[in-house]
């Protein structure tokens, strides 16, 4: 099949990034309950809503999608369908459900719940921030408009089989049917919640919310019923919130914590790199990450492009960098240097504070001007947030930080004209597929400049977005190289308009206790964060 060839492609880069286990693994064992800890609680288990790295995990293991990732890689197997088979030209896709698969609530999933929940994604009325990558699927410009209830292009010709007819080929679309926004819902749990949905989830995944505590915990129990056999491994995962990220290092040290989902503060990293047991502890790997400065491109003085490409040369990347102990490297591009369509030759803007004055006052700004950086709370992203604040400082600008909640700083960026400037750091940017598409939709293309979105710049260029369009329409296995060209064109021409300051790529670090068995890459994999499916306890 035309787009199995291509996802081979682009997958094989992107699991070329996965970090090797460390030695000998013992196999998967079942049983055993862990505890896994962050400092933010969870915002919401919904999967039409919920888009961080933290909650992404859970609804991950809450939901059923038509199909997954194989653990540890960006492989696409079959999931809540058994097999699927694509036309010739790229057009229309069709899918076989397992039999007997049920909700939580008891329900088997049939064909109408796919079409309802991809649907919902869909619907403005719901202000997810998915919306975007359905756009191929005949029907999505009525429906987002206003104009339908329903897409067209999603068929049922019975309980068992999802048709869906596209309007141009995709060649990003079976990974899109794999990210948390096409999850299968039930209609009749999503309407009786009320809108409380991202509350009181039901599913079909792994495992299940058995309790949620605000401000405490949230305990997930195994779905004895999962249709697939021996999965997930562990009966349980309590997540204990509101816990410090040092604290809760100190509590894994003592074996009272099996994941500290934060990582590891840079102030204790050696520390713990060097200890006895620090190699059993420390998961460090590359990942498909950028962090980034976003500028709304909505206010003053935002919306001069040069004041924008005055930010980007006033930044000190390196020093950045050295607060993370060298785990990151500079970044000058959305892109992360291992995406395919990432351009080696491109320089970025230099680190020139004379350069960055000589913009602003070019902007009419020769004085600098007052403004508001946003930045989460959890150490070191206050810290960084500081570093950029001096930055700036140097050129005039004089930046007040924000340090919030991970959820109030979403809800900001997602509020046109509340955020001028939001460090994504602890926030930032990881593929949701290994794609270089998926850098641009969401946080940088037109459909994620709505309220509720992940395009916190709120910049939008219709040229752009038509030359994505072109660049997602080419699926034909020969087309590869084109298609990673345009691509890699877009983000470089991306770069004049400056709506971000593109800061680091960073690796990232978790740390578990000796306790838990599996290889690295799934606690950190590339479609999940943390794999809770896949984890387990060492017998």
């Amino acid at each position: 099949m035309i787009r199995r060839m291509l996802l081979s492609t682009t997958a094989a880069a992107f699991i070329a990034l996965m970090p090797l286990a460390a030695g000998a693994q013992s196999a998967p064992a079942q049983g055993g309950d862990i505890v896994v800890t962050y400092k933010d609680d969870i915002t919401t288990l919904d999967p039409a809503i919920g888009y961080d790295w933290v909650n992404w995990s859970m609804i991950k293991s809450l939901f059923s999608r038509l199909v997954d990732y194989e653990p540890g890689t960006a492989k696409i197997i079959p999931s809540l369908a058994e097999s699927f088979t694509v036309s010739p030209d790229g057009l229309t896709y069709e899918f076989k459900l397992r039999k007997g698969v049920k909700f939580s609530n008891g329900r088997t999933v049939v064909a109408s719940d796919v079409k309802y929940s991809i649907e919902r994604a869909v619907n403005p009325k719901t202000q997810g921030p998915g919306a975007g990558f359905f756009g191929a699927i005949a029907g999505f410009a009525d429906m987002t408009a206003g104009k339908a209830e329903t897409l067209s292009g999603i068929e049922t010709p019975d309980d068992g089989t999802v048709v869906f007819k596209l309007s141009r080929p995709d060649a990003t679309f079976l990974h899109v049917l794999a990210i948390n926004f096409a999850s299968i819902v039930p209609k009749e749990a999503v309407e009786a919640a009320g809108g409380d949905f991202g509350k009181k989830p039901v599913g079909s995944g792994t495992f299940i919310l058995k309790d949620w505590t605000i401000g405490q915990q949230l305990v997930f129990e195994r779905n004895k019923d999962y249709f697939i056999k021996d999965m997930p491994h562990v009966d349980s995962f309590k997540v204990q919130v509101g816990q410090d990220p040092l604290v809760a290092l100190l509590r894994l040290q003592k074996g009272e914590v099996d994941i500290a989902g934060d990582g590891i503060p840079p102030a204790k990293f050696l520390e713990i790199k060097n200890s006895p047991e620090g190699s059993q502890m420390i998961v460090d790997g590359a990942q498909l990450h950028t962090g980034y400065v976003t500028l709304n491109t909505k206010i003053k003085p935002f919306d001069n492009v040069k004041v924008r490409q005055a930010i980007n040369m006033a930044v000190n990347k390196e020093r950045i960098t050295r607060i993370l102990n060298g785990r990151a490297t500079p970044a000058n591009q959305p892109l992360p240097p291992l995406m395919p369509g990432y351009d080696k030759q491109f320089k970025g803007y230099p680190y020139d504070v004379a350069k960055a004055k000589a913009l602003l006052a070019e902007a009419g700004y020769a004085d600098g001007f007052e403004t508001v950086l946003y930045s989460t709370n959890t150490d070191p992203q206050p810290r960084i947030a500081q570093a950029i604040q001096q930055d700036l400082a140097a050129i005039g600008v004089k930046a007040e930080v924000r340090a919030l909640a991970q959820g109030n700083v979403i809800a900001a960026g997602g509020t046109e004209g509340e955020a001028p400037m939001i460090w994504s750091g602890g926030m930032a940017w990881i593929a949701d597929f290994p794609d270089p598409s998926n850098f641009y939709g969401p946080i940088l293309g037109c459909a994620g400049a709505v309220q509720g979105g992940w395009n916190w710049s709120w910049y939008c260029n219709p040229a752009l977005d038509k030359r994505a369009v072109e660049a997602d329409s080419m699926s034909d296995p020969s087309k590869v190289e084109e298609r990673q060209a345009t691509w890699e064109k877009i983000f470089t021409d991306i770069m004049a308009d400056a709506p971000w300051v593109p800061v680091i790529n960073e690796r990232r670090v978790v740390a578990k206790s000796v306790r838990m068995g599996g290889p690295d890459n799934i606690y950190i994999d590339p479609t999940r964060v943390i794999n809770y499916d896949a984890i387990f306890v060492k017998p």
